[in-house]
């Protein structure tokens, strides 16, 4: 099962918005909110709250991508979250994830039996290219025992 399809599986709010899992790597995840009328906004675009839940999924494909071989001892949570609205998006949008931290670092404060938390960052494009949000969701791999 690819990591979209275990997110799509699991969560049931990337099933709803259609999400388009493009690419899911432990350095990048992509993901697609295609142009649905359904989940516009007053002024015909995606709605906000959409494309904060296509950033959020991205954020968190990046993250079972990088560190789901811990799921045995951790579990990924989000602890905060932050986006800005730079410009006015229309017609489908893409989120890019990376992760904030190495992975390895985050992994050696899980092995000191520590609670480690690292940042993801979001960029939300639209077709043209154009940067339409930035977002920074802060995650923990909360230990198991």
């Amino acid at each position: 099962m690819s990591i979209g399809e275990m997110l799509a599986a699991t969560v049931p709010m990337a099933r709803t918005l259609n999400l388009e899992f493009q690419e899911t790597s432990p350095e990048k995840a992509v993901v697609g909110l295609p142009d649905q009328g359904e989940f516009h906004n007053h002024v015909g675009g995606p709605h906000a709250g959409a494309m904060f839940t296509l950033g959020e999924s991205a954020s968190g494909a990046i993250v079972l991508a990088a560190f789901g071989d811990q799921l045995s001892r951790a579990v990924p949570l989000a602890v905060s979250a932050e986006i800005a609205y730079k410009k006015l998006a229309m017609g489908a949008v893409t989120a890019t994830a990376t992760l904030g931290r190495p992975a390895a670092d985050v992994v050696a404060e899980l092995d000191a039996g520590k609670r480690p938390e690292f940042p993801v960052s979001i960029e939300i494009r639209r077709g043209d290219g154009a940067v339409t949000g930035e977002m920074t969701v802060l995650w923990t791999l909360r230990p198991n025992s």
